[in-house]
């Protein structure tokens, strides 16, 4: 132990506490409040915690001498009991620390209590609530008091020891608030017995329980030599602990009795109790005397790990554990003190002091961190797990740890003794610890051990030695697995079982320590060792998927392969990386894959297909490229060239399945739209040209026949056809339907192929060329085909046909003879109406204005002027002559009328630009080609004059659409000038006219409307 600092030490708190009141003769504390009882009768209470004191004399109107027997305080120093004894018998008072005046207990009258078990878990400052009082003549009551009432609320008799009645000498309670109520557990001592009851309900229901079962009890016959007081004294006492009991004490006859209290067990003894003591032991006396002669301590205390037991003058510290004495306490004095020496000791628990006194002074004992050298006990006492609760510092965890692996390899218990080295931090060095081992021979499992649990224990940023020690475990995993393959046969089945142990181990080890293990070093000691399989494993771990497939396709194993590859983490990359291998190992799997495959592109797996496709199959094998094609064309729509001609290579190769005549496959991937429904998309992917070489070459020739058509060689197709089937070639000529001439030249290929190819009589031939007439619908005539029959024919061979033939010419000629008839009325009709439209007038009233004068009077181009007036002002508009005196004007039949001139400068200014540069282009024309002929005076216009129209009557007709197709008022013109400007740009000037200006409004008035 540190002897340099005591745990504990002994100060004078007050040298006269009795203050003249006559000597000590007993005391309590609780909560820094000291109470003490004196020969002379009174209490005298030191509140230390406020400095002050007092004194009650409890003697008053009782006769005779009158000592304090016992007084008790409860833990927090408001509630006091005591008891005293004189002439007139024994008197127990409650006082409360508020109180002046004591008040009596009288039905407590006569009885002298010895011990009080305070209630700890519910006593307030106002109730003691129900509290235990053990008296001399063995019985046990029930009280409780509230301060404000000034009386005790109930006293009341519990229980009675009948069997062996002896006086009742410690007492001690503890409750626990639980679902089904409040749990009891109260524990009594008497010379000779330690008694202990629990139950349910009140303190009532708990004792009265005992009238019907025996109680608990255990004996331990012994007897404490008198104290020079009336009785010896037996003491019990409980360590609290955050106001619960962590161990108790009893200072009994035979020794002390001591032991934990754990409330949260149930063990039940024999009796049907529920005892909560454990660990119990008895300190025999003999343990605390020097000499032969067995002195017996006359007071004791209890701490948490020690005793303090009062010993003559003396006070020896007992550690409680170890049963050791450590300190001896000495006290200071007076003179007058010495003779009769140390009267007791008592506890504040909830202060954590001690008290002794004697008959006039106070002395406090205090702890100094009592618990420091307690992991050394422990650890003498080899209670390793106790000594590890009680370290302070790591350096007193690693000489727990240092004795108990040094223990355990003194035992050759190696694997043991590894996981305590590998706790060690500081007092051993790793080098130490491996020598250790490794000098051990054959202990290479107990040196992986400890590098295992070596690693356990070091910090994440110790990367370097973390990865050094896992490098160095991995190697002795592959040692001891190499080790066990060399073993001999002859325990097999268990050599198997570590086998398959150590490799479950070793895989797990990997898994835990993949990210700091340096991965090359790793793989090349997994190759060195020959675990290809680990090595895949850490691979598959370290995401090196590239490894682990290579070993499956080594393997055979392409579905394992296969799904590594599906792994979402697996670069899509290497699926075109192992494609090739992976379809000729198992060409089902890997395309059903790639079936399942999102985001994989097609056209990157077209080397490993085509690899797989030039390798010879069996007979009637499903072609798996072929159903992956389909795939991505069909469903997954891709339109990826490649995609498009591989397919259309196999269907066009694959002449087990596609015979020459069978080539239902290939027509109908030629004959599917795949672009359909797409705007300006193609109908196909493939290429034609190559599809066209490539079916040329397998002499797929109705094949060939579509795509001739499909490209619009629609001879070659029907030439082609023609070689395979003469129905194919009618459907190919057939098919032509915008161009009437090759359509026909198609039939007349068709028909000189079959008239050439029939081989029966020549009128039998004839009569079958008669028929394929038919079948054109009329297309071709006997006249076209009769180039194609021999020289020397028979015209009655031909006779019918001729004469319908003729027929059909004669209906052609009377037809065309309507049509001819028609025609001529029809230009007929037309002379009627245009000479009908020279005599169209339109009536204008004298006064009639010009449109322009009334649509812009606001306007800077107003015209002032009649349509029949000319003002000597008029200027003719350019390319166009007056009608004697009257200026040119147009009338429209909405009635509308304008001048020439006003109506080309209105639409000018209101058209679009482009538009007005048309209008005045011509006008310009019309002023270069000069004055023309006038028209005649009335305006008529003749037939002749419309037949034969001169450069400048043309430009005149144009100018006249340009600016009088429609009315500039009842047409589009005036929906268009919505948009134009109310002002136009010129007439910004005029806008300052249209101001509002205020005027003087103090002359005007104002005058009331009504409403």
């Amino acid at each position: 132990m540190d002897q340099m600092r005591q745990v504990f030490s002994v100060d004078v708190l007050e040298r006269y506490a009795a203050k003249g009141r006559g000597v000590i003769t007993c005391m309590s504390a609780g909560n820094d409040m000291i109470v003490l009882g004196t020969s002379k009768g009174w209490l005298i209470r030191h509140d230390f915690g406020a400095g002050e004191s007092s004194d009650i004399d409890l003697s008053v109107g009782r006769a005779g001498e009158q000592s304090i027997h016992r007084v008790f305080v409860d833990p927090g120093g408001s509630h006091c009991i005591a008891t005293i004894i004189g002439g007139g018998g024994a008197e127990t008072f409650y006082i409360h620390a508020k109180w002046s005046k004591p008040r009596i207990l009288s039905k407590l009258k006569g009885l002298v209590v010895n011990t009080v078990a305070w209630n700890r878990q519910q006593i307030t400052e106002v109730s003691t609530k129900e509290i235990i009082l053990g008296t001399d003549n063995g019985q046990l009551h029930e009280m409780a008091v509230d301060e404000k009432e000034k009386r005790e609320k109930y006293i009341k008799f519990l229980f009675e020891l009948k069997e062996l009645p002896e006086a009742i000498m410690g007492l001690q309670m503890e409750t626990a608030s639980l679902t089904n109520g409040t749990r009891y557990y109260v524990m009594a001592v008497t010379p000779t017995r330690l008694y202990s009851f629990t139950g349910f309900g009140s303190l009532d229901t708990v004792f009265a329980s005992y009238l019907d079962r025996a109680v608990h009890f255990m004996e331990l016959p012994g007897e404490i030599p008198n104290r020079q007081v009336l009785l010896p004294i037996y003491e019990l006492h409980f360590f609290i602990k955050q106001r619960r009991a962590i161990h108790f004490a009893w200072l009994s006859g035979a020794g002390i009795y001591h032991g934990d209290l754990n409330f949260g067990a149930q063990h039940s003894s024999p009796n049907g109790d529920e005892n909560f003591v454990e660990n119990k032991a008895l300190l025999n006396y003999s343990k605390l005397s020097e000499g032969a002669e067995v002195v017996k301590p006359s007071s004791m205390a209890v701490s948490e790990f020690h005793f303090l037991l009062l010993i003559g003058n003396r006070v020896k510290v007992v550690n409680r554990i170890s049963e050791q004495i450590i300190e001896e306490l000495h006290f200071d004095q007076t003179s007058e003190s010495m003779s009769r020496g140390i009267i007791g000791l008592c506890s504040d628990a909830t202060a954590g002091v001690f008290y002794a006194y004697d008959q006039n002074s106070i002395f406090q004992v205090s702890v100094n961190d009592e618990g420091r050298d307690m992991w050394k006990v422990y650890l003498d006492m080899k209670e390793y797990a106790a000594a590890l609760a009680n370290c302070r510092d790591p350096l007193q965890r690693d000489q727990v740890y240092l004795v108990q692996a040094e223990s355990a390899f003194a035992s050759k218990d190696f694997l043991r003794a590894a996981s305590f080295y590998a706790k060690i931090n500081y007092i051993l060095s790793f080098e130490e610890v491996t020598l250790k081992f490794i000098t051990v021979i054959s202990e290479q499992d107990a040196l992986r051990t400890f590098l295992l649990r070596k690693l356990d224990n070091l910090a994440k940023d110790d990367k370097c030695q973390i990865t050094m020690i896992s490098t160095w475990a991995t190697e002795l995993y592959l040692d001891k697995i190499n080790r066990l393959l060399l073993e001999d046969d002859t325990a097999m089945e268990n050599r198997n079982s570590e086998y398959q142990s150590i490799i479950k181990e070793f895989r797990a080890f990997l898994s835990d320590c993949k990210d700091v293990l340096d991965e090359a070093t790793t793989m090349k000691l997994l190759e060195s060792y020959g675990r290809v399989e680990e090595l895949v494993y850490f691979a598959s771990l370290k995401e090196q998927y590239e490894i682990v497939v290579h070993h499956y396709i080594q393997q055979g194993e392409a579905k394992k392969a296969l799904e590594v590859l599906q792994k979402p983490s697996v670069p899509i990359d290497l699926q075109y990386k192992f494609a090739p291998d992976l379809i000729m190992l198992d060409a089902y799997e890997t395309v059903e894959s790639w079936m399942t495959t999102n985001n994989l592109n097609p056209r990157k797996l077209i080397p490993a297909m085509m690899r797989y496709s030039s390798e010879p199959h069996a007979k009637n094998e499903t072609h798996e490229v072929i159903k992956y094609l389909e795939f991505c064309v069909h469903r997954l729509h891709n339109e990826d060239p490649g995609v498009h001609n591989l397919l259309l290579s196999l269907y066009a190769k694959q002449v087990e399945m596609l015979t020459l005549e069978d080539d239902s496959a290939l027509l109908r991937f030629l004959q599917c739209k795949f672009g359909k429904g797409r705007e300006n998309g193609p109908d196909f992917f493939y290429d034609p040209k190559y599809a066209l070489r490539l079916c040329l070459k397998e002499k797929r020739m109705r094949a060939c026949v579509h795509i001739y058509s499909m490209m619009s060689m629609h001879e070659e197709a029907v030439a082609l056809a023609l070689q395979v089937d003469p129905e194919l070639a009618m459907a190919e000529a057939d098919k032509v339907e915008d161009d009437e001439d090759l359509r026909k030249k198609l039939w007349l290929m068709v028909a000189k192929h079959v008239i050439e190819q029939e081989k029966g009589t020549k009128r039998e031939n004839i009569r079958k060329a008669i028929a394929f007439l038919k079948e054109t619908d009329g297309l071709l005539k006997i006249e076209d085909i009769l180039p194609f029959f021999p020289d020397f024919a028979l015209i009655d061979d031909f006779k019918e046909a001729i004469c319908s033939s003729l027929e059909d010419y004669n209906k052609q000629i009377e037809q065309l003879k309507q049509e001819m008839n028609d025609a001529t009325h029809g230009a007929d009709n037309i002379r009627n109406d245009i000479s009908a439209l020279a005599q169209r007038y339109a009536v204008i009233d004298r006064d009639e204005d010009c449109g322009i004068m009334r649509s812009y009077s606001l306007s800077h181009q107003i015209c002032r002027r009649k349509i029949l007036i000319v003002g000597g002002g008029y200027h003719m508009a350019r390319g166009y002559t007056s009608v004697g005196p009257i200026a040119p004007f147009y009338v429209f039949p909405c009635g509308h009328a304008f001048h020439s001139q006003c109506l080309i400068a209105h639409v000018t200014r209101c058209t679009d630009e482009t538009q007005a540069e048309y209008i005045l282009d011509l006008q310009k024309q019309l002023t270069l080609l000069g004055s023309e002929t006038r028209k005649d005076s009335n305006g008529v216009i003749t037939e002749d004059s419309i037949t034969s129209m001169t450069p400048t009557n043309k430009l005149r007709s144009q100018l006249d659409d340009a600016v009088a197709s429609e009315c500039p008022f009842c047409g589009d013109l005036m929906i268009r000038e919505i948009s134009l400007a109310f002002v136009a740009p010129e007439e910004v000037h005029r806008v300052s006219s249209w101001e509002i200006k205020p005027h003087n409004l103090g002359n005007q008035r104002s005058f009331s409307l009504p409403v």
